[in-house]
């Protein structure tokens, strides 16, 4: 009798440790997975968007009114740290490697361990021997550091040509689109190696020709690649605020958000994808300290993001979305001395141009000979900074002279100006005049910049979706890569 009872007790005390319904699965894997990454998008970047858009929205709100951008409201939020195996200001090839792969590495260096001897095997293999199909978007290079980590390995981020060609003559991606290519012949123009759109065709991809084309891409194409037909400084998409700029007198530019939606109609199939996205021009904008520019990059970012949210309406027990960034740029803050307490985000508005395109107006005015009174003309058309006497962006007589010694800096062809230190400190290595002109709107905004580089910050992680539970609290970047596997019932 006592053994009956001893193997009654024994049989009961297994069935508490079953799960509370037998039978009962393990949660389902998401079948739809979008990876974003707002390069250089800190939570200054995130905060300083939300403020403007807030300022702009409510323009006669007696009290500051932030507004919420596609993710801001994601139900689950993390943080994670930044550093790499040589720097706590890590770059974005060792912090997109940390991401793809859950290993540290060196600034520099994409997918290879600090011997660069090792390679590491990426989430997006992981996930194409599990049947997803795989795609990769950016609005920089598809060379550059970030959409590289997600389908190449290279010991040196610089070797452009290698990294897309391994991306066009591998078997990881389905869809690659956006920007162009650095060095499509390689790095010797004297002796070309294949064009890398002739090694994709060879290669069996599409590339769609025309705007349209891309527009028209569905899960009939094939694999894709789609370079936007229109693209700005080194191979990328334009600024957002060029692309507005340019779309209001008649211009048709795709914007990321339109690479996301052509994505997913290539992508979407009967075993799921995985889609890794980066806004890589919040970065850019942040090495210039252009505020405004990064503020309606994160924007573009954020109607990105919103392409997915609209999908995962359709899909809301299929899908995770997690958004994220590799590092901050620029060290942006939000408050100045001279505006003590105060912000004034309704003056970037009259912001219309990025530093690049006014660097465009800047070689101009060098070009035609230009005298320092066109100079202002052309600020007050671009910026609203005006000589006028009290209004709301008038310049004052320091910001008078630094815009004078910056013009006259400006107005030397580059290769024969002379910087001293403290010049070369104060532009950062980029045109003067628009660098003194972005700190001089910033300011006046309330923002500021502490450096041209990138920062230790630690950075947001936003997950929505199947899943997405896991990306709460605070953890390295490399456990991005871990956490993804594991919600996806992927095993290393």
């Amino acid at each position: 009798m006592m053994r009956i009872l001893s193997l009654i007790c024994i049989a009961a005390l297994l069935i508490c440790c079953m799960p509370a319904a037998l039978g009962e699965e393990a949660p389902a894997a998401p079948k739809y997975v979008f990876m974003f990454i707002g390069d250089g998008m800190g939570n200054p970047q995130v905060t300083a968007t939300q403020y403007y858009l807030g300022s702009i929205e409510n323009p006669d709100s007696e009290f500051p009114v932030p507004a919420d951008l596609s993710f801001t409201q994601f139900p689950y939020l993390g943080m994670v740290t930044t550093y790499d195996a040589s720097s706590f200001c890590p770059d974005s090839a060792s912090t997109a490697t940390s991401m793809a792969s859950g290993e540290k590495t060196l600034s520099g260096v994409i997918n290879y361990d600090v011997t660069l001897t090792t390679p590491f095997k990426l989430v997006t293999e992981y996930a194409k021997e599990a049947g997803y199909k795989i795609g990769v978007i950016s609005s920089v290079s598809l060379d550059h550091a970030t959409p590289a980590a997600y389908y190449a390995k290279q010991p040196s981020r610089n070797e452009y040509y290698e990294i897309a060609v391994q991306g066009v003559t591998g078997t990881t991606l389905d869809y690659l689109a956006g920007g162009g290519y650095l060095k499509p012949t390689g790095a010797d123009a004297e002796n070309p190696q294949t064009d890398i759109l002739e090694l994709a065709l060879e290669n069996g991809w599409i590339i769609p020709a025309s705007n349209d084309e891309v527009r028209a891409l569905n899960s009939e194409s094939g694999r894709v690649l789609a370079t936007n037909p229109v693209l700005q400084d080194s191979k990328s998409i334009n600024y957002e605020i060029d692309r507005e700029r340019l779309t209001a007198e008649g211009e048709d530019i795709l914007s990321l958000a339109d690479f996301v939606k052509a994505g997913i109609n290539v992508l979407d199939n009967e075993n799921g994808f995985f889609m890794m996205c980066e806004g890589g021009k919040i970065d850019w904008a942040g090495h210039a300290n252009d505020a405004a520019t990064s503020i309606h990059e994160t924007l573009a970012f954020s109607d990105a993001v919103q392409v997915a949210v609209d999908f995962a309406q359709e899909h809301p027990d299929e899908t995770l979305i997690i958004v994220t960034a590799d590092h901050e740029t620029g060290g942006m803050t939000i408050g100045f001395a001279t505006t003590a307490y105060d912000t004034h985000f309704n003056y970037l508005t009259n912001q219309t141009i990025s530093f690049t395109d006014f660097d465009g107006v800047i070689a101009n005015l060098r070009d035609s000979g230009a005298s320092f009174e066109d100079a202002l003309a052309e600020i007050q058309t671009c910026y609203g900074l005006t000589t006028e006497a009290e209004q709301e962006l008038t310049l004052t007589e320091a910001e008078l002279e630094s815009l004078k010694a910056a013009f006259e800096l400006s107005m030397i062809p580059k290769a024969e100006r002379e910087l001293g230190d403290e010049e070369a400190l104060l532009y950062g290595g980029y045109e003067p005049l628009s660098m003194a002109v972005s700190h001089i709107i910033n300011n006046k905004a309330g923002l500021s910049y502490t450096s041209y580089a990138h920062t230790g910050l630690q950075i947001p992680v936003y997950a929505t979706g199947v899943g997405a539970e896991a990306f709460s609290g605070l953890y390295d970047n490399t456990e991005i890569f871990t956490r993804t596997m594991e919600v996806m019932g992927l095993e290393k």
